[in-house]
């Protein structure tokens, strides 16, 4: 019997940690209201100069069953 055992090893990344921070420094401006937060970010979406494109959604892919599934 072969036993294998897993270490997950958890490192620090720069760029996740800065935008997380960034991330709820902003819901703490709308005190963690979604309903506002939305708001916000629909209001800067009309304001934006740029093209907002709503794409039609993809048909599921149906992925061949194994044996024993």
């Amino acid at each position: 019997m072969i036993q294998i055992r897993w270490k997950v090893f958890m490192w620090n990344d720069e760029i996740v940690e800065e935008t997380r921070k960034v991330r709820d420094e902003y819901a703490a401006r709308f005190n963690y209201d979604l309903a506002a937060i939305y708001k916000d970010l629909k209001e800067q979406q009309n304001r934006a100069e740029h093209k907002v494109v709503s794409l039609p959604p993809k048909k599921p892919v149906l992925l061949p069953q194994t044996k024993g599934s």
